[in-house]
């Protein structure tokens, strides 16, 4: 009986393979460049706070950064960076979203958000796989790349926040689980954040896509 071989899926270019063409030794300056702008820019948007309503905490742009690095790089340099943007902040510089001169490097990674950051790695090599399919190039497909990016974030985020709760963290007095304080300390009060900046993240990418049809035509 004779067997089909499948088919391997075409790898489609990423957006920062559309622009300064290199090859060789210009190639590696290329992915070096991009890598060191993709740290600043992580490190940047981890800052930066936007308070909008109705979402009751003010929204952080590092998540819009990861999701978007993924996409526009593709997971082999979007790991890269990730990685480096890390390395950097385990050096004791101040690239997270909370730390500070007074809790930083592993001390800070080990904390509350350590499981975020361990999914930031997994969201960007989503995005890329995603993007490398095309995904990215339609509102419908880099919106669903989007939820599946935001989910491998707070799965690993909530599972070891969960474990800190657990392990001494627990207000009896206020929840009534474990469970029920993670959740209120690490996904609702953040759930209409997140979609606004999926929403923009899915119109911005495709929107790109487009712009970069037109400049060649």
């Amino acid at each position: 009986m004779a067997t089909i071989a499948s088919r391997p899926v075409p790898s489609k270019p990423v957006l920062t393979e559309t622009f300064w063409e290199a090859d060789g030794a210009a190639l590696w300056v290329k992915r070096a460049v991009l890598v060191v702008l993709g740290i600043v820019a992580l490190a940047i948007s981890a800052k930066i706070k936007v308070p909008v309503w109705p979402s009751p905490v003010a929204i952080s742009l590092g998540t819009f950064a990861v999701l978007t690095i993924g996409a526009a790089y593709g997971p082999r340099l979007g790991l890269v960076t990730m990685l480096g943007w890390m390395l950097v902040g385990v050096l004791g510089f101040d690239v997270f979203q909370s730390s500070s001169a007074e809790k930083y490097g592993l001390t800070y990674m080990m904390g509350a958000t350590g499981g975020y950051l361990v999914g930031y790695v997994l969201a960007t090599l989503a995005l890329g796989v995603a993007a490398r399919r095309g995904w990215d190039r339609s509102v419908g497909g880099m919106a669903l790349a989007l939820l599946i990016g935001n989910a491998l974030i707070y799965v690993p985020g909530l599972l070891w926040l969960n474990h800190l709760v657990e392990a001494g963290l627990f207000d009896a007095a206020k929840y009534a689980s474990p469970w029920s304080q993670t959740l209120a300390w690490g996904l609702t009060p953040f759930v209409i954040g997140d979609a606004i900046k999926l929403a923009l993240a899915a119109l911005l990418v495709p929107g790109l896509w487009t712009l970069v049809g037109k400049a060649r035509v």
